[in-house]
Parts: C-alpha cells; structure tokens; sequence
C-alpha cells in the first residue's frame, strides 16, 4: 500500500506539472495575439527559451534556496520513492517559470532578448525562490512571527501572491525601466493604439491557461490523499466571475473578456481551498473588476506601457487574492478559517515590496551594464526580424 501511494502520488504531481507546462502555450499564445504582426515570432521564442533558462537555473540554485533540497547524489538516490522529490521539481520548476513569462507579456515589443534571459536567470534563481521558500517552506522566520503575532501563518495555496503578485510587481519594475514603445504617447498626448494582431490566438492563449490553471490551483495539493473539489469548484467559480464582470465593465471589448477569468483565476489561487464558492465568485468579479478598470487607467491616464496589463492581471489581481483569502476564507464568511486577516494582509506586502526591489535591482543592473532595449531601427522593423531574422508569415512577407 505504501509503494502504491508512493507511486499514485507520483502520477499525481507529475499531471499537475504537465497541465502547468501546457499553461506556458497559453502565455506564449497570449502574447502572440495581443502584440502586433512584426513580434509575433519573438513572443513564442521567448516563452520557449525563458523556460528552458529557468529549468537550469531553478535546479542548480532556485529550488535548493527555497527548499534546502538539491540533487547532485546518484542517479540511484534520485530515483528512491518512485521519484516524487524529482517531480515535485518538476511541478514547482512550472510555477518559479512563470515569473519570466509574466514579465515577459508587460515587456513585449521593444526589449533585448539576451538581456531578458539574463534577468531569468537572476529572478528565477534568486529573487522568486527566496519569497517562495518564506512562504511556502517557512524560511527565514516570517510565517512563524506572522503566526505569533497575528494569529496565523500567510496563507497562499497555489501561489496568488508568491506567483502571480511577485510576477506582476516584477513586471511593473522592468516596464517602468524600461519605458513605452516608440510613439505609442507622443509628445502632442495623443495615443497610439497598437491594436492586438490576433484576437484568435488571443483568446485560444486565454482558454489554455484557463484549463491548465486546474492543474495550477487543485494539484497544490502534491499527494493525491489531499486532493479537494473545493478547489476546484473554488476556482470555476473565480473564473466565472472575472469573465461575466470584464465582459459588462468591458463592454464586450474581447481583450477585457479573455483576460477576465485570467484575473478570477490569478486571485483564487491563495483561498481556493478554505474558500465558499459564493466568496470565491466575489473574489473573481472583484478581480475582473480591477483588470479592466486599472489596465484602462495605466494605459490611458498613466501612461504606463504595460503590453499584456501583467501588473493589473498579475500583480493587483495576485495581491487581491492574498488579501481576499483573509476575509472570504474566514469562517465569518462561510469559509474553513484558519486564515488571518492581518496575517494575509502582511504576507502579501512582503511579497510586493520584495518583488518591487528585486525587479528594480535586476533590470536596473541590465540597464546600467547591457541596456534594455531595442534600438529605435529595430524596434520599429520588429523583434521577429531583428532579433530572429523572420517574421510570422514569411511566404507572405516574400510575395509582398
């Protein structure tokens, strides 16, 4: 019975890895059909290579700095309980590289892809896991002063705030260094609108994260003893809702509708599992509701540059499911409790404040050292020529 476990477990986790893999199409699929033709080719290189950089650099440094786990034994002692120390690597390796390809989304159109990967690098070796191994492996102190002194440990179980909020802040830091794409606010303030190249491939990035995220949020759980449907329900319900409120605050618009249950899903993460499902349907309509109404105001009134919205969806999204987890998960409000308000309110200013600096840090060493962006000529020919030497439609390009 114990090898069967051993073996279930084993499976189980392993599936959760694959659907969380499968979530990195999404993201390159998200960010195909929002940036224009010319960066097409360059979206989907940059998921690809940022995963495979992240790989390496989570399983020499990262995962060891989170969880005090590394892997330089035999081959033999590796395989020892049908593996699952391997595939609980694996699993986690999908979440600590999806910081990358969050960035990557608010960074989209103008930034140098060498540095980029060099950044991966350093936040998923070092920044990420650091937040990760406070949160989720009681490193450093932090949960058991949060404990002692307002009444609980930070509670965050698939990663609200040690994901998607430290993704997002991060993102907000390399957007901000990195500056707006060429004439997107020109000087007479008017604004460009640099409309979405494919609201197809958009939306099909949009329905892969959606169902992959299943496997994000349910199999946090790691061993299949501890699998719930409150989980799972939890987070259909947080879907829902971030699409019905984008798509009436929205007013149809297809980016605002696709990125709604995207941002359901970003906030449920941390509660889905102490959660009620009528406070995990509130938690994505609120959610949908900070998307649109802060992705219009970043764009429009701040001018903040902000390709694919990564702070609003990731970053105010996440730290509101961090929060959110605080009062919908208490059992006040129909939820398990065990959860702090003041507790998840700390835990989530930790995580943005650490993310905030670790990306200003980062990208403003890249910066000072190597540079950020493209030049004005090969911006404005497309990252898929100047970086890639081909463009998304070649036949077609050549015919023209």
């Amino acid at each position: 019975m114990e090898q069967l476990k051993q073996g279930s477990d084993a499976l189980f986790i392993l599936l959760g890895a694959i659907m969380v893999l499968a979530m990195h199409g999404g993201f390159a699929f998200l960010e195909l059909g929002t940036v224009r033709k010319k960066n097409q080719v360059n979206a989907l290189v940059k998921i690809l290579v940022d995963f495979s950089v992240s790989t390496v650099a989570y399983f020499f440094i990262g995962y060891g700095l989170a969880y005090g786990v590394h892997f330089f034994g035999s081959a033999q002692s590796l395989a020892a309980k049908s593996g699952y120390e391997l595939v609980k690597f694996f699993f986690l390796l999908t979440f600590a590289a999806a910081i990358p390809a969050i960035v990557s989304g608010g960074i989209a159109e103008r930034a140098r892809f060498g540095p980029q990967l060099i950044a991966t690098a350093a936040l998923v070796a070092l920044i990420y896991p650091a937040f990760e191994g406070l949160a989720w492996n009681g490193r450093f102190g932090v949960q058991g002063w949060l404990e002692a002194t307002a009444g609980a440990q930070f509670h965050d179980f698939a990663g609200s705030v040690v994901v998607h909020a430290v993704g997002g802040w991060i993102g907000l830091a390399a957007v901000l260094l990195l500056g707006a794409r060429s004439n997107r606010y020109r000087k007479d303030g008017a604004i460009s609108a640099h409309p979405p190249s494919s609201i197809p491939f958009l939306a099909l990035g949009a329905w892969v994260l959606s169902v992959g995220w299943f496997g994000f949020n349910v199999m946090s759980a790691q061993t299949i003893d501890k699998i719930s449907g409150l989980v799972a329900v939890n987070s259909l319900m947080a879907m829902v809702g971030g699409t019905l409120v984008a798509t009436l605050l929205g007013r149809n618009d297809p980016g605002f509708v696709h990125n709604g249950p995207l941002a359901g899903l970003v906030a449920i993460c941390a509660g889905s599992d102490v959660m009620h499902p009528i406070g995990a349907l509130v938690t994505g309509g609120v959610a949908g509701a900070i998307f649109v109404a802060m992705f219009t105001l970043t764009q429009n009134r701040w001018k903040i540059d902000d390709v694919l919205g990564v702070w609003p969806l990731h970053g105010l999204c996440g730290a509101w499911g961090g929060i959110a987890c605080g009062i919908f998960g208490s059992t006040a409000l129909g939820g398990l409790g065990g959860v702090s308000f003041g507790a998840q309110v700390i835990g989530t200013l930790i995580g943005v404040a650490w993310a905030l600096v670790g990306g200003l840090v980062v990208y403003g060493a890249l910066r000072a050292t190597l540079g950020l962006r493209l030049t004005p000529e090969e911006e404005h020919a497309g990252a898929d020529l100047s970086i890639h030497k081909i463009g998304a439609t070649p036949e077609r390009e050549v015919s023209w």
